[in-house]
């Protein structure tokens, strides 16, 4: 595993929208479909990375209880199935549905919407406000594998100063993971 920090993109940058598969239902969804008028977080994720492996838990945990606060949680994989196949639909399926993630899982099969976001790694989180604005970009938490336990707190704190109506704190760190598996 090669550890890659994430891009960051600009604060401020409207979210690309996108039009993409969801594994769990198999239909089509859209970001301005799916987006809240609280927050939407847009996380890069995929089934093989250690990574996104140690935070899984903690994730559907901060997603429940966002979402009972209206904030929407989308999951996105990019990764090219050619070089690492358990990370293909009918296995992004299978990992939704034993770990119970209450948001889409989405397929990037083009590796497009990864580009637009400039995603780079797995796990990485972007935030947007209810225009779509980006206003966090970065880490779940500071904990790696075999190093802490996940609390989702960078990414939380985010969500609540959004919730406030606060400013969301600019002292924000990259993601840190696995690469994308580019084609």
């Amino acid at each position: 595993m090669s550890l890659t920090l994430s891009n960051m993109m600009e604060l401020g940058t409207k979210a690309p929208d996108f039009i993409l598969t969801d594994t769990i239902s198999g239909k089509k969804l859209s970001l301005v479909e799916a987006k809240s008028d609280i927050a939407t977080v847009v996380a890069f994720i995929c089934n093989h990375c250690p990574y996104v492996i140690h935070v899984n838990p903690k994730l559907v945990e901060v997603a429940n209880k966002y979402q009972a606060k209206g904030v929407q949680f989308i999951a996105i994989s990019s990764n090219d199935i050619a070089t690492h196949p358990q990370d293909g639909p009918e296995f992004m399926k299978q990992v939704a549905e034993k770990l119970g993630y209450p948001f889409p899982y989405l397929y990037d099969e083009s590796q497009e919407i990864a580009k637009a976001y400039m995603a780079e790694c797995t796990p990485d989180f972007f935030v947007f406000d209810n225009n779509l604005k980006c206003v966090y970009r970065g880490r779940f938490d500071e904990s790696r594998p075999k190093k802490g336990i996940p609390t989702g707190k960078d990414l939380a704190a985010a969500l609540d100063a959004i919730i406030a109506g606060t400013k969301v704190n600019l002292n924000q760190h990259p993601a840190m993971g696995c690469s994308i598996k580019w084609k």
